[in-house]
């Protein structure tokens, strides 16, 4: 079943390496979110992309938020997270390429927990990608409530894009 509006977010755990102001460069241990602990109480932009790196991913969808956070969170939002099928270390790498520090939190889904259970995972089998990929897609998601659901129907960045969630915000 896919996740809808009007849904309660699936606890999932996910992970990621924090960012540290003091030594930026270092890539740290990883840690472990909860979603349900980490979320609860708090306005969240979950944004999700198939891979880190890849073409689409890294020249139209992760952009987009880079400018927009600033704008995103003046109106409302707690947490601006992007999460991928791609281990916490390439998630961090990709971070760190953007500059995000602690403005964007880097999540990873490699075991396809969260998405899973969204019902927004593909497989990417065929273009050697693995078995288990990241729909693209955006949500809102308020105190665990989902508000905002954006999933892209063909290749490309329309409804998850940050200037269609900053629409819906």
């Amino acid at each position: 079943m896919t996740v809808k509006v009007g849904d309660v977010l699936p606890n999932a755990v996910l992970t990621y390496i924090p960012y540290d102001a003091q030594n930026p460069d270092a890539c740290g241990l990883p840690q472990q979110l909860k979603t349900h602990e980490a979320f609860k109480g708090k306005k969240v932009v979950l944004f999700a992309v198939p891979g880190a790196f890849t073409p689409t991913c890294s020249e139209e969808h992760m952009p987009g938020y880079v400018e927009k956070v600033g704008e995103l969170k003046s109106k409302g939002a707690d947490i601006v997270a992007c999460v991928a099928s791609n281990d916490q270390f390439v998630m961090h790498a990709w971070g760190n390429l953007y500059k995000v520090k602690d403005d964007i939190l880097m999540l990873s889904d490699a075991n396809g927990e969260l998405g899973s259970a969204l019902g927004l995972v593909n497989d990417g089998t065929a273009r050697r990608m693995g078995p288990i990929r990241l729909a693209r897609f955006a949500m809102i998601i308020d105190d665990l409530k989902v508000i905002y659901i954006g999933v892209e129907p063909a290749p490309g960045v329309t409804v998850s894009g940050a200037s269609a969630v900053l629409a819906k915000l």
